[in-house]
């Protein structure tokens, strides 16, 4: 028999999957195990390999389809095997949306017009100025709703029109990715059904500093960066907090499965959220290491499933664009995410006197939810206090 060759389920929420491009054409060997084709989901984009040996054949969805879930778009054939005849896929689309009946008498949906000559046309009623304006605008008065008597068009409807056509033809509409849709509508679900509260303060980053510039002096140190070390300030914070790393679980509390620390990543696709899991337990150069290698694949698009699911809680930095300080969405169904800015010099108090220090800005976001503001503040006192004094987490 045939082997099917399936949209595979990446993801748990995943419907469907488009096919990037096949590594193999119709008619060519493949050996299992091997890679067959390039799948992007909502989330990443992966090499699913070939299940079987044999040859490829009855390809049915083309390179840029999108293909539901479970649906057979290919076979793979042994020895002296044939194809049987496959339906072509059918691109995915969500159900329409039912469209609004249409008023049973044509005549009160149909614009005004007065007649024209012998021809059997008929003209919208118009003031003299409008079709004036109409015929040096190329505007067609009989798709223009008219506000004058008796539904005429005057000249004040043809500058809406207007206005209407120019940000047409200067904005058009850009084709959004798979990455970015799946963005708006987790941020747009966070945003409208999560209790958002926010908790800010502002840090000395004297020893942080001191701590990535003595890292980077060592072999295998070299690339640390700041967004490391807060990794491993929010999973040491996270450890002691274990309410924190918890998320809301259809009316209930449910605890992490360990400190799994997602790293919010810019993508020419949109924003993607890879996770460098058991976060507690890496050294930094481990957890340097992991990072470096999740944005790699993610601006590539070459992240698996497994490098974005997980995720107990959020770093968000924007520090290295410029910005002070902002204010996350959480990324549900997490309770809670970190939003840091750039370290600036800035005059603080220090001991009674002014001075100079590098200042860092972290803002967290809570779902009230799973996190209350006394336990949320605790969090932040104890984030505050290991981001001032790191010693115990250098390693």
């Amino acid at each position: 028999m045939p082997t099917d060759v399936i949209m595979p389920a990446l993801g748990m929420a995943q419907e469907t999957g488009k096919v990037v491009r096949w590594h193999k054409s119709e008619g060519e060997t493949v050996a299992k195990g091997e890679p067959l084709m390039e799948v992007e989901t909502d989330k990443v984009t992966v090499d699913v390999e070939a299940p079987a040996d044999g040859t490829l054949a009855a390809v049915t969805a083309s390179e840029g389809a999108d293909v539901p879930v479970g649906q057979t778009i290919a076979l793979i054939l042994a020895a002296g095997e044939s194809a049987p005849a496959m339906p072509a896929s059918e691109p995915w689309a969500p159900e329409p949306r039912a469209e609004p009946v249409a008023a049973s008498n044509s005549l009160l949906l149909a614009p005004p017009t007065e007649r024209s000559g012998g021809n059997g046309r008929r003209r919208p009623l118009a003031s003299p100025k409008a079709r004036r304006l109409a015929k040096e605008r190329g505007i067609d008065l009989t798709a223009v709703a008219g506000s004058g008597p008796r539904g005429a068009v005057v000249a004040a409807d043809l500058e809406e029109e207007l206005v209407a056509l120019t940000h047409e033809r200067s904005a058009p509409a850009s084709a959004l990715g798979t990455v970015w849709r799946r963005m708006a509508d987790n941020t747009t679900a966070s945003w409208q059904s999560v209790p958002h509260f926010y908790l800010s303060r502002d840090v000395d980053a004297s020893r942080l500093n001191a701590w990535r510039d003595s890292a980077r002096t060592r072999a295998g140190y070299e690339r640390v960066s700041h967004t490391d070390l807060l990794v491993k300030l929010c999973a040491a914070a996270l450890a002691r907090h274990p309410n924190v790393n918890s998320r809301w679980d259809g009316g209930s509390i449910a605890r992490g499965g360990g400190v799994n620390v997602g790293i919010a990543v810019a993508t020419d696709d949109g924003l993607v959220v890879p996770v460098v899991h058991d976060a507690d337990r890496l050294t930094l150069r481990e957890v340097s290491e992991r990072r470096i290698e999740l944005v790699e694949r993610a601006r590539s698009g070459k992240l698996r499933p497994d490098d974005v699911a997980g995720g107990t809680f959020t770093i968000s930095n924007l520090g290295m664009y410029g910005v002070d300080s902002f204010q996350a969405i959480v990324n549900a169904p997490q309770a809670a995410i970190l939003a840091v800015g750039r370290i600036l010099d800035r005059v603080v108090p220090v001991a009674g006197a002014p001075a100079v220090r590098p200042m860092l800005s972290l803002t967290l976001s809570f779902d009230h939810r799973v996190v209350d503001g006394a336990r949320g503040a605790e969090f932040l006192d104890t984030l505050g206090a290991v981001a001032e004094e790191p010693a115990g987490l250098v390693d």
